[in-house]
């Protein structure tokens, strides 16, 4: 059988937990920070868990688990 190759896209963007859980940084941080309130900047800092529905999709690209 050969080796399983990970996307490396997946593997600069996403984490896994030792639980399985897939960890991905918050959404809308790019640009356009000055509209935002202070409390949306202040709750989307750091990382995030990702859903599971979308976990799933992650988690076929990452074959060994990372």
């Amino acid at each position: 059988m050969p080796k399983l190759k990970t996307k490396s896209s997946v593997k600069k963007r996403f984490r896994l937990t030792a639980t399985g859980k897939v960890i991905t940084a918050q959404a809308g941080k790019r640009h356009g920070m000055r509209k935002r309130s202070p409390e949306t900047r202040r709750t989307a800092r750091g990382t995030t868990i990702m859903r599971e529905c979308d976990a799933k999709i992650v988690r076929r690209f990452m074959p060994y688990g990372l």
